[in-house]
């Protein structure tokens, strides 16, 4: 890693200040000193690498940069004649590169990545970084399963990694005054959290594309794309955005905006791990009394429910739900008719419902947030409806490279508000849905031929040791099997 220091050079650089202090008065420190290992001087710049250098990653890479302020000296894609363009003529000077294993080996000067690709390669892209002592910065979610989010957020403290997941509202002023809220006990103890989005708003719930190798873009690396999914024939429909939809690939609307959404009552509330999951899922009708079935892929809709014990900041047992495809609650009676829940056209929200009122807020990314508090005694107050962002995204990417030069362990470390200590769990979450879904769909043929949907049940979780204590099949949705090179 840049900068850091042998135990041998440390020792001589103490004794040259010794020395230099008894002739002088007036000496300079080095940085190392100054701000622990690990440490740059702000007026150094950090050399950043992209993963993933198109849609998200292009303004995850610029947003780090800082307006120039930093280098970026490596661009990883698979694909640079899709959107990834903007950020070669954005860093001219930035090598390219079709596989990030090969990047991070040969660029051993690389002090942090974006990584901005699908989600199944979030988790073995951060671990391949990490594992060569490069900070990370990861897209939400932070992984695509459960088991990579426990890995990575141990490998973060074990290797002294200074990470951050790419939820940027986490990062808004605002919150603030969500969390005084609930600090205040303004809403009273809360028992409840309804949480909704309109996503998919993409191609979700029916079969998956066949695959037509003729139709690849010659300018995409197709086994770079698949990274650690099974191996198969080029499929169209998937690259670059639609692969949301698809287990292999995604994780859904959960994975697209839960990081967003949950991530507003699992930190203000203090949630830990949920205690139970149980779901439902749209059926889809091709044909009369038959329910398609797609395995392979998310729902076109869903509901979720978990549960949660008592944390310091809720003093009694909570329970969420979640819901998507445009499936939102009812509106509370303390809300006027005319006024939206949670955002604009009540598309997205959160309700925290306690026993003196209700919290509503927005999606949590880069949307105004639009706190509002509705108490049963008629008292409201709102936050603004537009947010003065004196800077992209919150600062989210900028408070990040400003931690990674101050180093693990700094108070700009300790300031950010999704490294893998808090992203981890709250991850772990989201994800928890996920797996409810998937074992939601497991059937098997009874004794009459028909099929059975044996774990549609509440599943009830052990959140220590990460497994489903009450139905063994759902504990293959824990993890994942990789492709032979991919492992994590």
């Amino acid at each position: 890693m840049k900068n850091k220091k042998t135990k041998s050079s440390t020792n001589s650089r103490r004794s040259f200040i010794k020395k230099g202090a008894a002739a002088s008065s007036i000496f300079i420190v080095p940085r190392h000193v100054l701000g622990g290992v690990g440490y740059l001087a702000p007026s150094d710049k950090l050399n950043l690498a992209a993963i993933g250098a198109g849609g998200k990653g292009a303004s995850d890479i610029a947003n780090a940069s800082v307006n120039g302020r930093e280098n970026v000296v490596a661009l990883c894609d698979v694909d640079f004649g899709g959107s990834a363009k903007k950020s070669v003529e954005r860093f001219p000077k930035a090598k390219l590169y079709a596989d990030y294993r090969e990047m991070l080996d040969k660029e051993k000067g690389i002090d942090a990545v974006t990584i901005s690709t699908p989600d199944h390669v979030h988790g073995p892209a951060a671990s391949y970084a990490m594992n060569r002592g490069v900070h990370v910065y990861v897209q939400k979610p932070m992984t695509h399963n459960i088991r990579e989010a426990r890995m990575l957020t141990q490998m973060a403290r074990d290797k002294k990694i200074v990470t951050q997941m790419g939820n940027q509202g986490g990062s808004n002023p605002l919150l603030g005054m969500v969390q005084k809220w609930i600090d205040d006990d303004a809403i009273g103890a809360v028992s409840k959290v309804q949480i909704w989005t309109n996503r998919p708003v993409w191609p979700q719930g029916g079969a998956m594309p066949e695959p037509n190798p003729s139709l690849k873009p010659d300018s995409l690396n197709w086994d770079l794309w698949l990274g650690p999914a099974p191996e198969k024939p080029y499929t169209p429909n998937l690259h670059p955005f639609s692969w949301r939809g698809w287990w292999d690939y995604g994780t859904g609307a959960l994975g697209d905006v839960g990081c967003h959404l949950i991530d507003i009552p699992f930190r203000t509330l203090g949630l830990k791990y949920p205690t139970d999951a149980e779901c439902s899922v749209g059926s889809v009708y091709s044909q009369m009394w038959n329910a398609d079935y797609h395995p392979e892929g998310c729902p076109a809709s869903s509901f979720i429910t978990l549960h949660f014990g008592a944390t310091e900041k809720s003093k009694s047992p909570i329970e969420m739900t979640w819901s998507d495809g445009g499936i939102r609650p009812a509106h509370p009676e303390i809300i006027p008719a005319n006024n939206d829940i949670g955002g604009p056209g009540s598309n997205n929200g959160v309700l925290i419902i306690g026993e003196k009122g209700i919290i509503s807020t927005n999606i949590n990314d880069s949307s105004p947030l639009t706190p509002k508090l509705y108490l049963n005694d008629g008292t409201t107050e709102f936050g603004p409806e537009t947010e003065p962002n004196d800077e992209p995204e919150y600062g989210h990417q900028r408070l990040w490279v400003d931690a990674c030069k101050a180093g693990f362990g700094s108070k700009e470390h300790k300031g950010l508000t999704s490294s893998f200590d808090y992203a981890g769990p709250m991850t772990e979450t989201v994800l928890m849905g996920n797996l409810a879904i998937r074992s939601y769909l497991l059937r098997k043929e009874d004794s009459k031929g028909k099929m059975d949907f044996y774990a549609r049940k509440k599943l009830l979780w052990d959140g220590e040791n990460m497994r489903i204590t009450n139905l063994e099949e759902a504990n293959q949705y824990v993890g994942r099997t990789y492709r032979k090179g991919w492992e994590l």
